[in-house]
């Protein structure tokens, strides 16, 4: 990073030279970089009224914060689901507010970031779109908080630069996400690098999640690698749960059932406590 300061010649509004203290978001009852751990969860994809309401109240109940649910899906095939749009903004919002629970969805077009903000505490800009600086920049004019996952195959120093744009344009309210980078290990779907967990927070006053779910693709492996994700200095978890993986329409491998979210949500205390911080 001190290099990039040189190279930019200015201060970066990401790093610390710009604060003194680690940056905390606030969404309705939530607060983001606190010390309290926030943990998202949902469907990799919103399905419908029914599966969105017994996931939320599932997971809400083992203490999830706030709620999941992608209504745009970028696929990596056109023949497979891409969401419901609108209708599914429609009920990730609805079941959100009879939840109590923010709910966080992805935008992926900048034409649609007024769209989606009307229903979503949250935007979230996906792995695809780091480098969609058109999004960025229209999203830095935005009043909600942006989760930027990093990309397939970004670098830190590319990650925190476009997390730059979206500051630079106007919006402070961003929340970093390692999601896994792509490598040659075929077993699972990414490799999810904990490493930049540490240096991000090193490098920068920005919230830091994790998304075990698609950094590893792998049911069994999303718990083990949530407490890794903590005890690396995460400040939240984004998790999939769907109540039954097996007939989800997209990453039912990789998504927790509720009975597993609980399970995880229970080893994930001591380890939390350990480094001193909370679950609930």
């Amino acid at each position: 990073m001190a290099s990039l300061l040189a190279k930019q010649g200015q201060e970066m509004l990401v790093s610390w030279d710009n604060r003194k203290t680690r940056t905390k978001i606030k969404v309705k009852s939530c607060v983001i970089g606190g010390k309290g751990l926030l943990l998202i969860a949902g469907p990799c994809a919103v399905e419908s009224e029914d599966v969105m309401k017994e996931t939320a109240f599932k997971v809400r109940g083992s203490g999830a914060l706030m709620l999941r649910g992608g209504a745009f899906k970028p696929r990596t095939s056109p023949y497979s689901f891409q969401g419901l749009g609108k209708k599914g903004l429609e009920i990730l919002a609805k079941v959100g507010e009879e939840m109590n629970m923010p709910v966080v969805t992805e935008v992926m077009d900048s034409e649609d970031i007024e769209l989606v903000a009307d229903y979503a505490d949250i935007l979230q800009v996906g792995a695809r779109n780091m480098h969609n600086f058109a999004l960025l920049r229209k999203l830095g004019n935005c009043a909600r908080p942006v989760i930027l996952k990093r990309g397939l195959s970004a670098t830190i120093e590319e990650w925190l630069l476009a997390a730059e744009y979206i500051l630079a344009a106007g919006n402070p309210q961003v929340i970093l996400c390692e999601r896994g980078i792509r490598s040659a290990e075929p077993w699972t779907r990414n490799t999810l690098d904990l490493s930049a967990v540490a240096m991000a927070r090193e490098l920068s006053h920005l919230p830091v999640l994790v998304d075990p779910s698609h950094g590893t693709g792998v049911r069994s492996l999303v718990t083990p690698m949530a407490k890794a994700a903590i005890a690396a200095g995460a400040d939240g978890l984004m998790v999939e749960v769907h109540p039954h993986p097996e007939k989800a329409l997209s990453d039912g491998e990789q998504s927790l059932t509720p009975k597993g979210f609980s399970a995880m949500m229970k080893e994930l205390e001591p380890v939390a406590r350990a480094v001193g911080r909370r679950i609930r």
